[in-house]
């Protein structure tokens, strides 16, 4: 029996007219290297007023036993349980055009279900491009350029970036499924990882954050503002250099990275890339798939206890 993915949320019954709006979507729980999808995420929320105008079913959605909820216990009892949220936020940018946030944790089930929800949406709210954005960890120093990778449905809406020549075969996602499903269905749909130095992966990187900001701007023509975060980068990138000049350790690995670097720019400096948009070192297919896998794996452990 086929189900409906109308079941599968819930909308807010006073939704105004959202034609020609942008969705923009990050998810919690896969690649998001230096955190950089998740400081836009959190920019958006934190400048912007927000409202929830759509609600999934976590219960349906989410494995607890795989990701447990945090509980707080107070002395001789449970006091408060913090469930996990999968919305759809409105908001509005500086000059008042109305966009969409889609955030919280990546389904562990129901993907097919869940992407078909979301089609629903964009077709129910004349959604005219949807977004996603995180970071992916790579062998670059800190110190050069920040790569970009960008993807989508129509090779028009990433005309301007440096297209892959590999054929890659990566973990699978619920941004790249659904990027994948709307394409299908003749939706615009597209995607940006930021290429974050993999010393820096557990981190949290502003400069990927911001590099993934302004390519969100660029794409959607919102009227976003990068100065917040433009400054967490300045702060960011000074603390790191003075830990850098304290560690001859720290040290050498980014003078070879850079020489690694150099290197390839020099020799490729008349040939396309992928880890900047003017010349940089290709890596493989394999290294790539190599270095999502390692990540993945990294993020592995058990929560730690909250204070």
């Amino acid at each position: 029996m086929a189900l409906d993915p109308d079941e599968l949320y819930e909308v807010d019954s006073d939704v105004p007219d959202l034609a020609g709006a942008v969705l923009l979507h990050h998810f919690d729980g896969f690649v998001d290297a230096g955190s950089a999808g998740g400081l836009v995420a959190e920019q958006l929320l934190s400048e912007f007023a927000h409202r929830v105008v759509a609600r999934f079913d976590v219960d349906r959605l989410i494995d607890y036993r795989a990701r447990r909820p945090p509980m707080i216990y107070v002395t001789d009892h449970w006091a408060e349980y913090r469930a996990p949220e999968l919305v759809v936020n409105l908001l509005h940018d500086h000059d008042g055009t109305p966009f969409l946030l889609l955030t919280g944790p990546e389904p562990d089930r129901e993907w097919e279900l869940f992407s078909a929800a979301v089609r629903q949406l964009v077709q129910r709210w004349g959604v005219r491009l949807t977004v996603g954005f995180h970071g992916i960890p790579m062998g670059v120093p800190h110190t050069r350029p920040l790569g970009l990778t960008a993807h989508a449905t129509r090779p028009e809406l990433v005309g301007g970036y440096q297209p892959l020549s590999d054929r890659l075969k990566v973990p699978g996602s619920i941004a790249g499924l659904l990027e994948l499903r709307l394409g299908e269905h003749g939706h615009d749909a597209m995607g940006f990882a930021a290429h974050v130095p993999h010393y820096l992966a557990q981190a949290s990187y502003a400069s990927a954050g911001l590099r993934l900001l302004e390519a969100v701007i660029d794409a959607t023509g919102l009227a976003l503002s990068a100065d917040g975060m433009r400054e967490s980068a300045r702060t960011t990138d000074a603390e790191i250099n003075r830990q850098v000049e304290e560690s001859d350790e720290v040290a050498d690995v980014v003078r070879a990275l850079e020489r690694q670097y150099d290197t390839f720019a020099d020799a490729e400096a008349e040939k396309d890339s992928l880890l900047a948009e003017t010349v940089e070192h290709m890596p493989t297919a394999d290294e790539l798939g190599s270095a999502f896998e390692q990540f993945l794996a990294d993020q592995q452990g058990p929560p730690r206890p909250e204070n």
